[in-house]
This record gives structure tokens, C-alpha cells and sequence, in this order.
């Protein structure tokens, strides 16, 4: 087993992470009935995108002995109605001044590993990723 969560009633979950003992709460959105005062299911699946592309681009860069230190990427979640589901995922990649002088064919790279990271590859087709990279652009 992964984890497992725990219905705290109010529209609350604890998830815990089982091997680490790591957890935290989950709410439902405002929007939805709920507080709105942790992060939503689906606040987790966009922001499960951008960690999991820049865990994959920091394990590539690492193989090419540099680090991707304080790049930071914001993550906008973009709902849609009947069904009520993510319909899209906006992500502003913010490059640290000595990572936007690296040359194109690492960026390249770096990109490419990152689209294909396995959240990008689970997500449902019908949800429209839009990737600003920033300096990387």
C-alpha cells in the first residue's frame, strides 16, 4: 500500500503517506461546498504535474552534473462543468538567473523529459496543458 486516507467529516481528508508517516489535510473547494482551506483533490492533481516534471528534469539534470536548484514552476487548475472535472492545467516555469544561460540542446532535454513525466502520461488527453518555460522559452 501507498497511503491511505481518512474522512475527517466537514469535507476534510488526512492523507498519510505510509512508508514515511508524512501527511497532510485536504478540503473541498469553496466552490464545491467546502472551506476551501487546504488543498482540493484536484488542486493535487495539478500541482502532482509540476512536481513530478520537475522531479524528473532534477533526476536528468543530475546525470548531466548540474542541479535545477530554486527553479520554481506556479500552477494554475482550470475546472469545467458537466462533468465537473479539471479541463486544463496552467504552469509558468521561473528559471534562476544561472540556469537561463544554459545551452539549447539541455533545454531540449530538459523539456522533453519533463512532458513525458509519468503524471503528464496518466493525465486524460482532454485536459490542455499549457507550459510557459520562461527564459527556457
Amino acid at each position: 500500500m501507498t497511503s491511505e486516507v481518512l474522512y475527517n467529516g466537514d469535507l476534510r481528508t488526512t492523507c498519510t503517506h505510509l512508508k514515511s508517516g508524512s501527511h497532510f489535510e485536504t478540503d473541498a473547494p469553496v466552490d464545491n461546498k467546502g472551506k476551501g482551506e487546504r488543498f482540493s483533490p484536484t488542486d493535487l492533481l495539478a500541482t502532482s504535474l509540476a512536481a513530478c516534471m520537475i522531479t524528473v528534469m532534477g533526476i536528468k539534470a543530475r546525470t548531466m552534473d548540474f542541479d535545477l536548484n530554486d527553479v520554481k514552476i506556479e500552477v494554475l487548475k482550470k475546472m469545467a462543468a458537466d462533468p465537473r472535472r479539471v479541463s486544463g492545467i496552467d504552469l509558468k516555469v521561473h528559471i534562476p538567473e544561472n540556469l537561463a544561460v544554459i545551452d539549447a540542446k539541455t533545454i531540449d532535454i530538459l523539456k522533453r523529459t519533463g512532458y513525458t513525466c509519468p503524471v503528464a502520461k496518466s493525465l486524460h488527453p482532454d485536459i490542455e496543458i499549457n507550459i510557459d518555460w520562461g527564459a527556457w522559452a
